[in-house]
């Protein structure tokens, strides 16, 4: 008789056998088929009479001489009941027999097949998650929001940004297992934005929405400042449109706080039709326009270098129409638009001026009507070129680029354009309106600027004299008339204002007068900083004078960074020095100075220009020492490369590898030092400032040509050349 059941996983998932020896006896031949899956006990069906005799043998045997044991336990007895009746099985068994028990007994239940019995490899996150839920939190040391919350602040306050993180993402959810309010993300975000760490403020920003926190206004103001104060414009003007219409998917309706800090956002990275068209839709929304909506527009105005100075004005006297007077921050744009951005294109400036001109005359005669008198509010009669009609107000002369204005005035007059009342003065054309100084004189100069500020109740600080220093007309009388307004209000000058007044006389190569600023800062009681030694180097034209400069640095625990050496290479690059040159690339080398885009660029573009000079056969280069020293310059040049890791790169990859990466500062803890550039607690904290009147304003250097007042002066700079100093050792010829 055949008998046999099939060890497949269906017979013994159907039928649920135990663990047994299923036997076929075939032939007078007893096979025994082992099954490792079932119960622990061994129960075994038979059809061999000598095999049974035996095992009926075995049972009588273990009752007589195993004793009743009734401390043994049950599991005890059952696992020496089964050894025993395998050993006596292999006795009578065939070899085949044995070995099949041998291979029963080094079978694992838990192992399917020929599995290896290795342990299987964890991953770290199965690590890192068995370590969280093992490790015990420190119930003791739980704190509430509002005190996770003020650890945040301080850190912020500190501009300690990756403690502010961690107290979060450490401390909290690691630590203390804590779960975190919206009130603790939007602090976050917050400070990510005012430091300028836009990604990791997006982060925090999808966390927030991923643990179903609620978003609320403040959260999208902060974000949109994040933008704002982003390290690069591809990545704050991109990461603003993406939010925006992010918000316009979802049917968001944004306040008046929100649409300010898009105006904010696009308007600093010179998306100026964005931020117009956002202020229309406040319009047709009926949100208010207050102060601070203004001054973004004013930013987002600074932000067009063709035509700033047209969109400045245009907005200003809006601002003046919608009765929002001016303050401190709207002086301050108006002061950026004037010395970063052009009037436009002539016509369209012309156009401006007329619809400028014709709504401060209806706006005059509706306040006319209402008054008894014909007299302003101020005091002041109404300038008769104002009361004339608008087409006699600004006609066209023959010449196309000029404006003629019909006046009365027996003596030459500014214009100024930022009055209530505007009017354009003497002024005769625009066409000569080129320079900062010169748009600085269409408001009115310095003095028509302060006296619009003080009929606005507005006095302005060292700042505001510090962006006005650099649009009055590059003369020392007129730098000596600032600092006499600076005395007057009694103003604290700090090392910012001298450091412009430094870099404006070196950019028209009046170097004595940049030295003469150093004592100036001495006299004040002031300290130069890394910005003064910057501004200084533009006027280090050879090599000595440069290694003068690099000594008197390290005499003042201040290190030489990329920028003063950029100035440097300029000058070096413009009167065409190799040795100043190699010289420049030598302090590189030995500072462990990395180079930046501008540095590779000037190196790149004066190799370029010798080479095609030398292709050209210029006759400078037919000299013996020309070629001598170019031949050293390339062999240092390209010695600078490998040093770098740049060699055999074509510019663009240069520049690729070593550029920075924008968010890995923040990342890495504070570096204490002496540069502001490295610590960011000196970069934050308010500069040392001191009065001026120790300063003996007569004793300064004036100018040669002996303009006696500001206002003659001003008048003449506008077609007045350039004046030079013959005697000056450093001028460029």
């Amino acid at each position: 008789m055949f008998c046999r059941i099939l060890a497949c996983t269906s017979a013994r998932n159907l039928y649920r056998f135990p663990r047994s020896l299923v036997v076929t006896q075939q032939h007078a031949v007893t096979q025994f088929y082992p099954i490792s899956y079932g119960a622990r006990f061994l129960h075994v069906k038979v059809f061999d009479k000598e095999l049974e005799a035996q095992r009926e043998a075995n049972r009588g045997k273990r009752i007589v001489d195993e004793p009743y044991n009734d401390t043994e336990s049950a599991h005890e007895k059952n696992k020496t009941t089964e050894l025993k009746l395998k050993n006596n099985r292999q006795s009578s068994a065939s070899p085949s027999l044995s070995t099949l028990h041998e291979s029963e007994n080094t079978v694992d239940p838990d192992v399917f097949g020929n599995a290896p019995k290795t342990p299987l490899p964890e991953y770290e996150d199965d690590i890192a998650e068995e370590e969280y839920i093992s490790r015990p939190t420190r119930r003791s040391k739980k704190l509430r929001t509002k005190e996770y919350a003020a650890m945040i602040k301080d850190h912020l306050k500190n501009h300690r940004v990756k403690e502010a993180l961690e107290v979060l993402e450490i401390r909290m959810l690691k630590e203390d297992r804590v779960k975190p309010e919206n009130y603790i993300y939007n602090l976050l975000i917050s400070g990510c934005a005012k430091a300028g760490y836009t990604r990791k403020a997006f982060q925090l920003y999808t966390k927030m929405r991923q643990r179903g926190l609620k978003v609320k206004e403040s959260t999208y103001t902060s974000l949109f400042n994040a933008c704002a104060n982003a390290p690069s414009r591809l990545d704050g003007l991109t990461t603003a449109k993406r939010l925006h219409e992010k918000l316009l998917e979802k049917g968001y309706e944004p306040n008046v706080k929100n649409y300010n800090a898009m105006l904010k956002a696009f308007g600093r990275w010179g998306d100026i039709e964005m931020a117009y068209m956002l202020a229309d839709e406040m319009v047709d929304k009926k949100l208010e326009m207050n102060g601070e909506t203004y001054n973004f527009l004013l930013q987002a105005c600074a932000s067009d270098s063709k035509m700033g100075f047209r969109h400045c004005l245009l907005t200003w006297h809006k601002m003046l129409r919608q009765g929002i007077n001016p303050d401190y921050y709207s002086f301050n744009a108006v002061l950026r638009c004037t010395r970063d951005c052009g009037i436009g294109e002539l016509d369209s400036m012309e156009e401006a001026l007329k619809g400028i001109l014709e709504g401060s005359q209806q706006r005059m005669q509706i306040s006319s009507s209402k008054s008894d008198t014909p007299e302003l509010e101020s005091g002041d009669s109404i300038p008769n070129e104002l009361k004339s009609s608008s087409n006699d107000l600004v006609n066209e002369n023959n010449s196309p680029n000029a404006i003629l204005i019909q006046t009365q005035a027996t003596s030459l007059e500014l214009p100024n354009l930022l009055a209530p009342q505007p009017h354009l003065g003497s002024m005769v054309s625009l066409a000569e309106v080129q320079k900062p100084h010169e748009r600085f004189l269409l408001l009115g100069g310095l003095q028509g600027f302060l006296e619009l500020m003080k009929s606005y109740h507005i006095t302005p600080d060292i700042e505001t004299f510090t962006t006005m220093l650099e649009v009055i007309p590059p003369t020392n009388t007129a730098e000596k008339q600032l600092l006499t307004y600076i005395r007057k209000i009694g103003l604290k000058a700090d090392i910012d204002f001298f450091n412009i007044l430094i870099k404006k006389r070196a950019m028209r190569f009046d170097y004595e007068g940049g030295k003469e600023v150093l004592s100036m800062i001495r006299t004040a009681g002031l300290y130069p900083d890394i910005v003064t030694y910057g501004v200084l180097a533009l006027g280090c034209t050879t090599v000595e004078s440069s290694r003068e400069l690099l000594q008197k640095m390290q005499q003042n625990n201040i290190r030489m960074n990329m920028h003063i050496l950029g100035a440097m290479l300029r000058q070096g690059c413009a009167k065409k020095d190799f040795s100043y040159v190699c010289d420049i690339m030598q302090i590189s080398l030995d500072e462990n100075i990395k180079p930046n885009e501008i540095f590779l660029r000037h190196l790149h573009k004066f190799h370029l220009d010798c080479a095609r000079a030398i292709d050209a056969r210029h006759p400078s280069t037919k000299t013996g020492l020309y070629k001598k020293e170019h031949k050293k310059f390339c062999d240092k040049y390209r010695l600078y490369l490998e040093e770098h890791g740049l060699s055999n790169l074509k510019i663009d990859d240069q520049i690729k590898k070593i550029r920075e990466r924008p968010y890995e500062h923040y990342k890495e803890d504070p570096v204490d030092g002496m540069e502001p550039l490295k610590n960011e607690k000196l970069a934050s904290k308010q500069k040392l400032r001191k009065y001026i009147k120790k300063i003996k304003l007569q004793h300064l250097k004036g100018d040669e040509d002996g303009t006696p007042s500001l206002e003659n002066m001003q008048v003449k700079t506008i077609d007045s050349p350039k004046v030079t100093n013959a005697n000056n050792p450093f001028r460029v010829t």
